[in-house]
């Protein structure tokens, strides 16, 4: 196949969306602006908006709907059924009160003594360096197959709309070489407040694709009931290359606990992302994070509508013909976008995908650059950094994680993106608790949590490698997987992290019995609690600006 037939109404649209998202994030560097935040020499000011301005989560915390751009299951409706489709739906319920409970705890240590990361609060809290490195490595190699991802709906966008020859590699990859520039450009210019301004366009469109999209769509295809029959029939013929049914329309109870599993497993492990943490810590205050929590449910209900996408897609015919003319799943919503609405529609709808990819694969590789300039470049290289280098090094690591996501994205196949951000979500969850725990009690020891993620880490790796793709025979084939010795199939974030959680809680028994030294705690009780009207967090705010880049390490 030689290409596709450019949408060219389409195109210009999604061009001149672009360009404006792409003008407001270079306009963002001036948004709020102070005499002493001119040139944007520290990192509180290159990476961070100005809390006190900030009366809404940066977008980064809040991240259901990351899932319109085209990873989300409804692709796997099509391509080989997805029995755990709707998991999105209740993992964001779940994830909710994670969010009102424990993040605004972290929000108040954090802004207590300075702390930008997850890591800098383990350091802090356990007074191990070691403990606060392996935190801030994982959060980083976690998250650049998540930034990748996000390049890989771009693609896809780009894909449908007909540009790239399936036989030039250079004119197919030259469309999302650009936007990855204007991307990185306006990111390391404006920093955070780039994606923190356009978030606000990109919800807008996104929020209007999806109510028409269910509104008009089950009009046009003959109700829900028609549709839901076409995807029963679809999912329940027999697949020629497994021999199993293509999918699961309604799971048995054999499939529940890998969905519950699933859920928890995922909502457990989003905030834990260096970019989810980096959103929450942006805030105004603790309260801000509640008040968002408490309406996020609203995201809750776009998610259950997109799901159903892909059921509307199997019923429309849908047809996610990739450049060289094989079938590409991830190209379902896209496609079906251009398929069945007026082009001008259709280009907004996928200027939203493109948008909404954009916004959090900026903020990522912004947490990504935080976790190595303060808890591997400033830690372990150079303790006494000044906050003008600090901030050069943290502008030059951005641009590192987003050009290795690029050349992934380029160099591999997308699934393979899709493979490596699965893994990438059952190492996030082995932070869990050194964070969590650490937010409400000092009992562990640093040594077994260190260990706990370790063994966590390794079992999960080698557990989701041995999972077998039926139908390429690929290695990384998903992440569910029986618990060993048992039928019970599970998420094998959630069953790595049960087997970290009891390592630590032996080996911390052990270690307390032989009274091994624990190491310094910084932080009180009554640092836990506090909101932006505490003296001691507003004093902070005032002389630092959040955080006085170069200073002190959380860990002697």
């Amino acid at each position: 196949m030689n290409g596709r037939e450019i949408n060219w109404i389409a195109l210009i649209i999604v061009v001149l969306l672009f360009v404006v998202v792409a003008v407001m994030g270079f306009l963002a560097a001036r948004w709020r602006r102070t005499a002493e935040s001119e040139g944007l020499h520290s990192l509180d000011e290159c990476w961070r908006t100005r809390l006190r301005d900030m009366d809404h989560v940066v977008p980064a915390g809040r991240r259901p709907l990351h899932r319109l751009h085209v990873r989300c299951c409804s692709g796997r409706h099509v391509g080989h059924g997805c029995r755990q489709r709707f998991f999105a739906v209740p993992y964001t319920i779940v994830l909710y009160p994670i969010i009102f409970i424990i993040m605004s705890r972290l929000w108040s240590v954090s802004h207590r003594h300075g702390y930008v990361t997850s890591a800098d609060f383990v350091g802090g809290r356990y007074g191990s360096r070691w403990l606060s490195l392996a935190i801030a490595v994982t959060g980083i190699v976690a998250t650049m197959p998540y930034i990748a991802l996000q390049l890989v709906g771009i693609k896809a966008v780009l894909t449908v709309l007909g540009l790239g020859r399936s036989e030039n590699v250079l004119l197919t990859d030259l469309p999302l070489i650009l936007a990855f520039v204007v991307l990185a450009a306006y990111t390391y210019t404006s920093g955070l407040r780039a994606p923190a301004m356009i978030a606000v366009v990109k919800d807008l469109l996104i929020y209007l694709a999806v109510i028409v999209a269910v509104i008009y769509l089950p009009i046009k295809f003959g109700g829900w009931d028609a549709i839901f029959g076409a995807a029963k029939t679809k999912l329940d013929t027999v697949n020629e290359a497994t021999g199993k049914p293509s999918g699961v329309f309604i799971p048995s109870s054999a499939n529940y606990s890998a969905y519950w599993t699933l859920a928890l497993g995922s909502a457990m492990a989003l905030f834990m992302y260096p970019h989810s943490i980096t959103g929450v810590l942006a805030s105004k205050g603790r309260n801000t994070i509640r008040r968002n929590a408490a309406i996020l449910p609203l995201y809750s209900l776009m998610l259950g509508f997109l799901a159903l996408l892909g059921f509307v897609a199997i019923k429309a015919g849908t047809k996610p013909i990739d450049l060289n003319g094989s079938v590409n799943p991830q190209l379902v919503v896209p496609q079906l976008f251009l398929d069945h609405f007026p082009a001008w529609f259709a280009g907004v709808a996928l200027a939203a995908i493109a948008i909404g990819a954009l916004v959090p694969a900026a903020i990522m590789s912004i947490a990504a650059a935080n976790m190595f300039t303060r808890n591997v470049y400033r830690d372990f290289l150079r303790p006494e950094v000044d906050p003008k280098t600090e901030a050069k090094v943290s502008k030059i690591v951005s641009l590192v994680v987003k050009v290795g996501a690029l050349i992934f994205v380029i160099a591999m196949d997308q699934s393979a993106a899709i493979n490596m951000q699965l893994l990438g979500g059952i190492w996030i969850l082995q932070t869990f608790p050194a964070v969590v725990a650490g937010l409400y009690t000092r009992w562990f020891d640093r040594w077994a949590l260190l260990a706990g993620w370790a063994v966590g880490i390794a079992f999960g790796t080698a557990s989701a490698y041995n999972v077998i793709n039926p139908v390429t025979h690929a290695h990384f084939g998903g992440s569910i997987a029986p618990v060993p010795g048992t039928g019970f199939t599970v998420y094998i974030a959630v069953s790595a992290f049960v087997l970290n959680l009891l390592v630590a809680v032996v080996l911390t028994l052990v270690l307390r019995a032989l009274k091994v030294p624990q190491g310094e705690d910084k932080t009180r009780r009554s640092d836990y609690g506090a909101d932006e009207t505490d003296p001691k967090v507003a004093e902070i705010e005032r002389t630092q600006r959040f955080v006085e880049p170069g200073g002190p390490s959380p860990v002697a």
